[in-house]
């Protein structure tokens, strides 16, 4: 452990990282992260399948701009596309990938076999079409193919759980008697299965918010994030820990990953955390924690707000709105918590002189006119697509106005890999969650799990809540957050909506905080253990450090269930502004509590009654919010009396 009080200069970040245990920053992205562990090419081979990544992004903007098919055919074109490359960049399980220049031949045959049957229905989608459900055995044949196929590779970028679910439902639909020619048209066929929304939406809006993500990050935005942050919070007690909750919320809504983002900013903040005075633990958790917070920060939320929009049938500006008060609450919390432990721990932080001047921030602050330029077309209403092909153009051309980040030919197509690569994931995660939709829609699955929980629940909307968040957290467990938020909102969200009357806005942002808390909830909390390798800290530790600190994503979404004035449903300014204070309040008695500590210690009974009363501000009712804001005032007046006679004794 580093000596408390021990400044941290910027200057020696570089020497953190070599602090970081001898951490492989790859190979922790690799362990973690499927999305990493890809082939290794050298030379010809290596140019190819870049040149074949190229390709695919280049394809999808073309497809979206200028292309005038129809949908299931633009959904067949780009699932036949990202089944190949996943064939051809990632192996079959981890440390196959050290093998330059290998494809083994059985990766020849599903890559180029489920490519085919995706294109078979492009190529005779006509006659497909007019036979309907009378399809013949040789669709039957392909139908299987393409989703045999389909599994294994989604299996490959994003890991087993999600097979588990989606085998599962297809079990469940062959249990109900559906002969297998009606299944497969139904999942394969149809665009209420593997073409179906989720795919629709991944092959538009998702794929080009991604390639938008890649080339914004060539920027040097993360950088600029970090130094903003810096300058803002890094001179205050425990400053690097708060640094990296503001850097990682606004790093965390381009990236869209949050195994990624703990990473990336990670290798940054973690070894300041140390280096303060942090216990190792609670290092990879604050990052862990904020970094998958990223996912709700608008106004890109990691690109599943496009998804919302979609699902909800409502405005992408109207999700921004919307997120924005419980993202605030999100990381308030995590900030007081690190505020406290920090004060507790008597730490310091970055002396004033080493930071950054914000008035020279400024100067790049036209890093950031990509974003004002999405946002303000979309809201003007321009397509989500033209949206984000314009917002990238102004990226590249932002890009050049620094010789560090200038984007040459070379940094434009290592934009456009990695922009095609971040989308296989994404869009075979989405294409097992469109075989999950399937089979709630061919079977009225849907229906039963309505029913089910209604009656478990009667009319007690606090118990559905709580069945509905337990689902969304196993379901989550090592899924990427787009697909996530699919399976919550096609599984867990009618629930709310149908079953208890709920808004279908407020029911989707419920599943969707429960779904994206799964990446640091233990036992599968892929984020936080991310976050213990770099901190060399105990893994199941660090996950439960990131629980805590998280705790406000566990509260929010009871609070906007209970009183929907916190996203801007029916309510007025008075009421928006009740909430938002008591609730504030509220997360600063929690914090105390859970850490232990708000103007000095605060002992173990204290602590239980900062809790209680924490969440009776939360909950929506004048009367507890009368109770828990006396029962606060009193706490804090007795800490600082106690603090102000302990000076004046000292003194």
């Amino acid at each position: 452990m580093f000596k408390k009080k021990e400044k941290v200069s910027l200057e020696n970040i570089a020497a953190f990282h070599e602090e970081v245990n001898g951490t492989n920053l790859e190979a922790v992205m690799k362990k973690y992260d499927r999305e990493a562990n890809v082939r290794h090419f050298e030379g010809i081979p290596k140019i190819i399948v870049r040149c074949m990544l190229i390709a695919f992004a280049l394809f999808m903007v073309y497809m979206n701009l200028f292309a005038n098919w129809g949908e299931q055919i633009r959904r067949c074109l780009f699932l036949s596309a990202v089944i190949l490359l996943i064939f051809t960049v990632y192996p079959r399980k981890k440390g196959m990938s050290q093998k330059v220049n290998h494809i083994p031949w059985y990766d020849w045959i599903l890559g180029i076999g489920g490519s085919a049957s995706f294109l078979y229905y492009v190529i005779n989608f006509n006659e497909i079409i007019q036979k309907a459900t009378r399809i013949g055995q040789i669709e039957v044949i392909f139908g299987i193919i393409g989703i045999l196929v389909l599994t294994e590779a989604c299996r490959r970028v994003t890991g087993i759980p999600i097979i588990v679910v989606a085998t599962a439902f297809v079990i469940y639909a062959f249990s109900t008697g559906l002969p297998l020619r009606r299944i497969i048209y139904n999942l394969f066929y149809t665009t209420t299965g593997v073409i179906g929304v989720p795919i629709g939406v991944c092959s538009t809006f998702i794929a080009l918010f991604i390639i938008f993500g890649a080339f914004l990050e060539a920027t040097g935005i993360s950088n600029f994030f970090i130094q903003c942050a810096n300058s803002v919070a890094g001179a205050s007690s425990g400053g690097p820990a708060k640094v990296a909750v503001i850097s990682s919320a606004l790093c965390g809504m381009v990236s869209g990953s949050s195994v990624g983002n703990t990473v990336t900013t990670g290798s940054v903040t973690i070894p300041m955390m140390k280096k303060t005075g942090y216990p190792p633990e609670f290092a990879g958790a604050v990052e862990a924690a904020a970094s998958t917070g990223g996912q709700i920060m608008p106004p890109i939320m990691g690109a599943a707000a496009f998804l919302m929009a979609e699902m909800c049938g409502v405005q992408y500006a109207s999700i921004i709105q919307k997120a924005i008060l419980p993202a605030f609450l999100y990381f308030s919390g995590i900030f007081l918590m690190v505020h406290f432990k920090a004060r507790k721990l008597k730490l310091m932080g970055i002396p004033k002189e080493e930071l950054p001047k914000f008035k020279h921030l400024f100067k790049n602050m036209y890093l950031l006119l990509p974003l004002v330029v999405l946002v303000y077309m979309i809201i003007d209403g321009y397509t989500m697509s033209r949206s984000a092909i314009f917002a990238t153009l102004v990226a590249i051309a932002v890009s050049m106005f620094n010789k560090e980040n200038r984007m040459n030919v070379n940094g434009f197509c290592t934009a456009l890999e990695n922009g095609g690569k971040g989308t296989l994931s994404v869009a075979a995660a989405c294409g097992m969650a469109g075989i999950i939709a399937g089979v709630v829609s061919m079977t009225g699955l849907g229906q039963i799990f309505i029913s089910g929980i209604v009656s478990v629940a009667g009319n007690s909307l606090i118990i559905a809540l709580m069945l509905t968040m337990v689902c969304c957290i196993i379901l989550g467990m090592g899924v990427p957050t787009t697909a996530n938020y699919i399976i919550m909102a096609t599984t867990c969200a009618p629930i709310l909506i149908t079953g208890m009357n709920m808004d279908i806005v407020a029911a989707n942002m419920f599943v969707f905080y429960f779904g994206i808390v799964a990446d640091i909830t233990p036992p599968v909390a892929l984020a936080a253990y991310a976050g213990s390798a770099i901190a060399g800290a105990n893994p199941m530790k660090t996950a439960f450090n990131a629980t805590m600190l998280a705790i406000a994503a566990f509260i929010i979404p009871y609070v906007f269930a209970y009183n929907q004035a916190l996203l801007f449903i029916n309510t007025t300014p008075i009421q928006v502004i009740q909430v938002v204070v008591t609730s504030f309040i509220g997360m600063f008695a929690i914090s105390g509590g859970m850490i232990g500590y708000m103007f000095k210690d605060l002992n173990p009974v204290l602590r239980v009654i900062c809790i209680i009363c924490g969440l009776m501000l939360i909950y929506p009712s004048i009367g507890t919010d009368f109770v828990g804001i006396i029962a606060v005032g009193i706490i804090v007046a007795m800490q600082l009396m106690e603090n102000r006679k302990k000076l004046k004794t000292t003194a």
